[in-house]
Formats: structure tokens, C-alpha cells, sequence
């Protein structure tokens, strides 16, 4: 689902209604983005969930990351060091995951690093392409943010590629507010600086 380019950002409830539209397309390429969830119901309740034979994880225990990886390359990802993701998930602060009870495999995952006071960032929000469609990204992302918010951090980012904006703009993020613009630090652009 995620891949790069969008960073995401929260505005005040007040302005979120103030928050103007903009028809050029081309700003979406690094477009900040505002959450504001106050009361989160789930469009998939854990019931709901259960029922369907899958669990909801908010802990790593039981994760197979060579089962995820499976997963970040189904949906386009490069393949990781397994190495490096425990490493990840060892520097990340919240994160939820979705098992099929039958194949005791991941399907749905999402994770969020941040300082644990004003920042998170979500990374890696992925859906299995054998379960998208039946709500589990809302599921993981509805869940992921009520966590955050009820930690009491707002600024909440992600990145994103253009093509899938529409999924977050129902859960309360919008585009490009009051024009603000995102930058990434570029290597290539570093090493050809230094020619």
C-alpha cells in the first residue's frame, strides 16, 4: 500500500474544517497531510475480525518476519534483511498486525516510530494482496492511530505514494495544508552535488 513521498501532519481540530482543497495534481507529490481522529470507531470491529479467522497482534511476539517480507514484496516493497527488520521492530513504538488463524501467517501489518511525546511517523502499511478489500489497512491504520493519539501525539506522518491518497483522506487526512511542504533528503542528489 505505502511506499514514498508523502509526509502527513495534524492541524487543529479547527482548522481541519478550514482546510482548502487543491485541484493542482501535481501537489501531491510531497503533500503534508493532517490527522485528527477523536473518537475512533472501527469500521472492523476484533469481532468482526475474529469471525473471519484472523487475530489482531499489537506486540511483534509471533511474528514471522520472513512470512512479512513475503508480504512488503507482494505489494511491491523491496526484499528486506530480516536482520534489519527485528532491528525495526525493535526500534518501533507501536505497531499492529493481522494473522491469518489458518495459515498462521501475517496478512495485514502497520508500525509507527516517533519520539513518544509529539512525533510518530507510520512506516510499512501493507494489506496481503489475498486479503485487500475486506478492510484489514483501515483496520491496522484506525487501530495504530487511536493508539498514538491516546499517547497524546498528533504530529503524526507517513509516506505514501500518490496513487493511494484517497485510502487515508476518510480516516481525517487531507492534503497540503496552508501549503506546507515536505522535503526528503536525497543521496542521488548528494552524489551528484559532489561531481
Amino acid at each position: 500500500m505505502l511506499r514514498s513521498g508523502t509526509a502527513f501532519t495534524p492541524l487543529p481540530s479547527t482548522s481541519l474544517s478550514q482546510t482548502k482543497t487543491h485541484p493542482d495534481p501535481h501537489r501531491v507529490i510531497l503533500p503534508i497531510i493532517s490527522a485528527q481522529l477523536p473518537n475512533i470507531s472501527y469500521t472492523v470491529s476484533d469481532t468482526a475480525l475474529e469471525s473471519r479467522g484472523l487475530i489482531l497482534h499489537r506486540t511483534p511476539e509471533g511474528l514471522n518476519l520472513n512470512q512479512l517480507n513475503s508480504v512488503f514484496v507482494a505489494v511491491g516493497f523491496p526484499r528486506r534483511d530480516p536482520d534489519k527488520i527485528q532491528v525495526a521492530l525493535e526500534h518501533t513504538d507501536s505497531l499492529i498486525w493481522v494473522e491469518s488463524l489458518k495459515t498462521k501467517r501475517p496478512v495485514a501489518f502497520a508500525r509507527a516510530t516517533g519520539d513518544g511525546v509529539f512525533n510518530a511517523i507510520i512506516w510499512d502499511v501493507v494489506v496481503d494482496p489475498t486479503f485487500q478489500g475486506i478492510g484489514l489497512g483501515k483496520a491496522v491504520m484506525e487501530r495504530l492511530l487511536e493508539e498514538l493519539l491516546q499517547k497524546g501525539i498528533t504530529n503524526i506522518a507517513l509516506y505514501s505514494e500518490p496513487r493511494v491518497l484517497g485510502f487515508y483522506r476518510p480516516m481525517g487526512f487531507v492534503a497540503d495544508p496552508d501549503g506546507i511542504r515536505g522535503m526528503v533528503y536525497s543521496r542521488k542528489q548528494n552524489k551528484n552535488k559532489n561531481k
